[in-house]
C-alpha cells in the first residue's frame, strides 16, 4: 500500500470556493507591453491560490516578460481563471490556470472564433505558444481566430508541480539511463521509487488531480469563460492525446479540431516502449545519413562506421564526464535530435568534435537540463502521465529493459517516462479514455516516420473518430507537421478545414521533404 499522502505545498494549495463554475465571465483589457504592468498581472506567486469566494472570471491584461510580443499590429494579452482542483467538486479548492490571447487578425465577418493551442509535452508550457505557433499558422487562419494558449495545470504558471530533486533525476552527470546487470538494474528502480516519493511530497493530494482529464475540463471552463459555444483546437504531440480527450468529455462541444502527431489511446508506459523502438529505427537512419554525408562529417562512409564513433563518444563521456555532461547527458541531446531532422547536422558536428578535440560542448544543449523551466516540465510530465492511467510494474519495466537490449546493446531509453508510475502513491485503475463517436470528425496529422509520435497512433486514433480524415507527410522523418514543416499541402488542407469547416472526401497524402542535404 502507498503511504499516507502528504500535504501539499504552497505552489498547489487552494481556498473553497463559494461560486458555480458556471459562473464565469471575460473582461477584455487593453493590451500592453510585457514590462513592469506585467508583474501585476502575474505576481512572483503566479500559482497563487484563488481567494477564498473570488469569481471565477478571466480578465486579460499584461503578459509576463516569458511571453513574447507578437509583430505589430497585433497585440498578446493575459489573464488567469480560477477553476476547481477536482471538477467533481466545483465549490471545493480551486488553482488558477494562465491564459494567454492573441485576437484575430481579419475582419468580423472573417472571425470563426477562439483557437486554443497546445504545443505537447505533457509538460510544455502553452502561454507563449499563442504568440509562437500563431505566427507560423497561415494567414487566413491568424485572420479568423483568436489564438489561445494556456499552461496545463502543474505547468508553467499554473499551479506548477514540483517534485523536488525526483529521485536523483538532476544529478550531473546522472547514472547510465541503460542499466547493465542486476545491480545496476536494482539502482534503477530504487531511482523511479525515490523519484515518486519525491513527486509525493511535493505535490501532495493533487497528485491524482494533474491529469489529462482534468485539464480537458479546464479547457472547457476556459471555452465557457470566453463565452464561445465550441472549442476549436489545435494540438501537437501531447496536446493531440488531450484534445481527444476533451473530444471523449465534452463531443458536442468540438468545434474544428486539428490533432498533430499523434499519440494514440492506450498506456503511456505502453507508448514509451513503442517510441524507444522507433528511436532505434530513426538513429540507424542518422547513422547511413551521415556515412553518405561523409566528406562533411568524417565520421566513416558506413553506418557501421559512424555508429562506432557514435559508441567511441558515449563510452567516452561515460568514463570521463566532462562539467556533468557524461552518458545520461550524451543520451538527451541524442533523443532530442532524433526527433527532428534539422538537429542531425548538429549532433553529427557535435560527435566529430569530441573525436578530434576531445570536447563535448557542441553536443551541450543550450536550455540546461536542471533550469527552473525544466525542473517543472520533467515534473508535469510524470505527474500527468500517471494520473492517467495504471502503471507497470517493476517485473515488466525489467523485462523490456532485457527485450530492449537484446534489440540493441545501446538502445535510446530517455522517453522512458512512464517507469515512474510502477511506484505511484495514487493509482488510478483505467486509462484516459480518448475520442467519441458523438464527436464530429476532425482532422489528424502525422510525419511518415516520426519517432517520437509514431504514425500508428494516428491510425488508432481515428478509429475512436468517425469519419475523421489523416493526412500523412510522407518521406518526412520529423515530428510537429502542421504549422511547422513548411509543406504546403499539409498548411492548406489544415487551414482550408479551420477556416471552411470542409473536411477533405479521403486521407490525404503529401510529399515530403526526404533526409536534410547538410550545410558546408
Amino acid at each position: 500500500m502507498p503511504p499516507a499522502v502528504r500535504p501539499r505545498r504552497a505552489a498547489l494549495c487552494a481556498v473553497t470556493a463559494l461560486t458555480a463554475l458556471t459562473a464565469v465571465v471575460v473582461t477584455p483589457a487593453p493590451a500592453t507591453p510585457a514590462t513592469s504592468a506585467a508583474t501585476a498581472a502575474f505576481p512572483a506567486s503566479a500559482a497563487k491560490p484563488a481567494a477564498h469566494g473570488e469569481p471565477l472570471e478571466l480578465r486579460f491584461g499584461a503578459c509576463p516578460e516569458s511571453v513574447p510580443e507578437p509583430p505589430a499590429p497585433d497585440r498578446v494579452e493575459c489573464g488567469e481563471l480560477a477553476v476547481p482542483l477536482d471538477h467533481e467538486k466545483p465549490h471545493g479548492e480551486r488553482i488558477r490556470i494562465a491564459v494567454s490571447r492573441v485576437p484575430a487578425s481579419g475582419t468580423p465577418a472573417e472571425r470563426r472564433g477562439v483557437l486554443l493551442v497546445n504545443p505537447g509535452g505533457p509538460g510544455g508550457s502553452g502561454l507563449p505558444y499563442a504568440v509562437t505557433k500563431r505566427a507560423k499558422l497561415p494567414a487566413s487562419v491568424r485572420r479568423a481566430y483568436d489564438v489561445i494558449g494556456f499552461d496545463p495545470r502543474g505547468t508553467g504558471r499554473s499551479a506548477p508541480a514540483d517534485c523536488g530533486p525526483m529521485g536523483g533525476l538532476f544529478e550531473q552527470p546522472g547514472a547510465d539511463p541503460v542499466p547493465v546487470g542486476p545491480e545496476a538494474e536494482v539502482a534503477y528502480l530504487k531511482s523511479l521509487d525515490r523519484m515518486a516519493d519525491d513527486c509525493a511530497d511535493g505535490v501532495g493530494d493533487a497528485l491524482p488531480h494533474l491529469s489529462t482529464a482534468e485539464t480537458a475540463r479546464d479547457m472547457d471552463a476556459i471555452r465557457a469563460a470566453l463565452g464561445e459555444p465550441r472549442t476549436h483546437f489545435l494540438g501537437v504531440s501531447y496536446g493531440s492525446y488531450l484534445g481527444a480527450a476533451y473530444a471523449h468529455l465534452f463531443p458536442h462541444r468540438v468545434g474544428r479540431m486539428v490533432l498533430d502527431s499523434v499519440v494514440g489511446p492506450g498506456s503511456w508506459y505502453d507508448f514509451d516502449v513503442r517510441q524507444s523502438r522507433e528511436l532505434l529505427r530513426q538513429r540507424a537512419v542518422f547513422f547511413a545519413w551521415a556515412a553518405r554525408n561523409e566528406s562533411r562529417f568524417g565520421l566513416g562512409g558506413t553506418a557501421a562506421d559512424v555508429r562506432d564513433a557514435y559508441e567511441h563518444t558515449r563510452r567516452g563521456l561515460a568514463d570521463r564526464p566532462q562539467q556533468g555532461f557524461g552518458a545520461a547527458e550524451f543520451d538527451r541531446a541524442v533523443y532530442r535530435a532524433l526527433g527532428r531532422t534539422e538537429r542531425w547536422q548538429p549532433l553529427a558536428d557535435g560527435i566529430r568534435a569530441y573525436l578530434r578535440d576531445g570536447d563535448a560542448a557542441r553536443l551541450r544543449p543550450a536550455d540546461p537540463h536542471d533550469s527552473p523551466a525544466s525542473r517543472t516540465f520533467e515534473a508535469a510530465n510524470r505527474t500527468v502521465k500517471c494520473a492517467d492511467g495504471p502503471g507497470p510494474t517493476p517485473a515488466r519495466i525489467l523485462a523490456d529493459l532485457h527485450s530492449a537490449r537484446r534489440a540493441d546493446p545501446l538502445p535510446v531509453l530517455t522517453g522512458m517516462e512512464a517507469s515512474t508510475c510502477a511506484y505511484w502513491h495514487h493509482r488510478p485503475t483505467r486509462h484516459t479514455p480518448l475520442g467519441s463517436p458523438d464527436a464530429p470528425p476532425v482532422l489528424l496529422v502525422a510525419s511518415e516516420h516520426d519517432p517520437v509520435t509514431p504514425v500508428e497512433g494516428a491510425h488508432r486514433l481515428a478509429e475512436r473518430l468517425p469519419g475523421s480524415r489523416l493526412v500523412t507527410l510522407h518521406d518526412d522523418y520529423s515530428h510537429g507537421v502542421f504549422a511547422s514543416r513548411g509543406n504546403a499541402c499539409v498548411d492548406g488542407t489544415a487551414a482550408a478545414y479551420l477556416v471552411d469547416g470542409t473536411l477533405p472526401d479521403a486521407d490525404v497524402h503529401c510529399t515530403g521533404p526526404g533526409l536534410p542535404e547538410p550545410t558546408p
